[in-house]
């Protein structure tokens, strides 16, 4: 696991250690035995402060100046599909006006960033050329980021009021591209992250964007490309094949000159991936988030719902909400939804019922 040498896991941003005989979460699971030895006791907590937690300090640069996020304990990135193809709301969003429209609600409803793609990465998907994306992109990226700095704009007050309040009252923007062009033009359109789901395999000239410009960048698994990625899927054993592969794509990045701190972690639900893995992989969230990284997770709407539940598109919405919440619990920091009202109200109940005792000590914002 790659961290700063001189900083002890122990003491890494928003992993705070609890006293010893400290009452947390983990002692009040239901399956705990009655009589613990201090050594068991002491483990449990230091565990659940790691799980339970903020995240880990997510750092943003860019040519607008930098800044860092710190998940206390979730953020919750809007979805702003700029396609005619999406599998949720393709084409519904396609023009300029309609996407910055569509984004500036999510602001609204609470997003603490909003993340724009004018590519659909959905099974079977075809890549657009790259003038395309960069038509579709740019603009909204630009208008969005002009419109949340504009003083008149305001979050909902019952956002900003609520049990589990924004991270800012101004979110920033984020543009889902696997291209180091368009990555660059939105970067200096004030653009604050890169959501990449090639992990910099499809233009390789991404890592310079990244170590020039420093942004916060998601590093996301997939096997094979969104046309190939759901023919064969297979792994032997999944939840270790995606640790590994964010062991490799870390020190990759580190030693191409983007420091760690920049770089949040998605294992990819539904890339490359059947149902059995994407369970698996939502089981080991936890795995994932003793790396010390922010985890970001997509799994908004996704057709794991259709393969378990036999729900269309339309019906997800629920389950969706209700998926949020545990994978909040389990160790997701980060959650890139369609619906930021209905993922905040959820994650708002799992941070009162799981995250409350950490809040309270000192690990987070608290409540009253």
């Amino acid at each position: 696991m790659l961290q700063n040498p001189a900083i002890p896991r122990e003491a890494a941003p928003g992993f705070a250690v609890m006293a010893p005989g400290a009452s947390g979460p983990a002692s009040r699971h239901p399956g705990a035995p009655a009589q613990r030895s201090p050594e068991t006791a002491a483990a449990d907590e230091s565990a659940a402060v790691s799980r339970f937690g903020p995240g880990s300090v997510w750092r943003l640069g860019g040519p607008q100046g930098g800044r860092a996020l710190a998940p206390d304990p979730f953020l919750v990135a809007g979805i702003v599909n700029v396609t005619p193809d999406s599998f949720y709301d393709g084409g519904v969003h396609a023009t300029c006006e309609a996407a910055v429209a569509h984004g500036l609600q999510l602001a609204r409803d609470g997003a603490d960033l909003v993340d724009v793609g004018g590519e659909s990465t959905r099974p079977g998907s075809d890549p657009v050329p790259e003038a395309v994306e960069l038509a579709r992109v740019v603009p909204v990226v630009r208008e969005l980021v002009r419109a949340v700095a504009d003083p008149a704009f305001a979050v909902d007050p019952a956002c900003a009021q609520g049990l589990f309040p924004p991270s800012s009252t101004r979110p920033l923007v984020s543009v889902d591209t696997t291209r180091a062009a368009c990555a660059a033009a939105c970067l200096e359109a004030g653009a604050a992250i890169v959501n990449d789901v090639s992990a910099c395999s499809v233009d390789p000239g991404l890592v310079d964007v990244l170590v020039q410009y420093r942004p916060g960048y998601v590093l996301m698994h997939s096997q094979g490309t969104p046309k190939t990625m759901q023919a064969a899927p297979a792994y032997d054993d999944v939840v270790d094949e995606v640790l590994a592969f964010f062991e490799r794509g870390l020190a990759r990045l580190v030693a191409a000159g983007l420091p760690e701190e920049h770089v949040a972690l998605d294992p990819g639900i539904g890339f490359g991936k059947l149902a059995t893995h994407n369970l698996e992989l939502l089981r080991g969230l936890p795995r994932f988030a003793a790396l010390g990284r922010p985890i970001y997770l997509g799994l908004s709407n996704k057709s794991l719902f259709q393969g378990l539940f036999g729900l269309d598109v339309s019906a997800r919405g629920p389950v969706t909400m209700t998926a949020t919440a545990l994978c909040g619990v389990r160790g997701a920091h980060v959650h890139r939804v369609h619906d930021v009202t209905a993922a905040r109200q959820g994650l708002a109940l799992a941070r009162e019922l799981f995250f409350h005792r950490a809040c309270a000590d000192g690990a987070g914002r608290g409540a009253p």
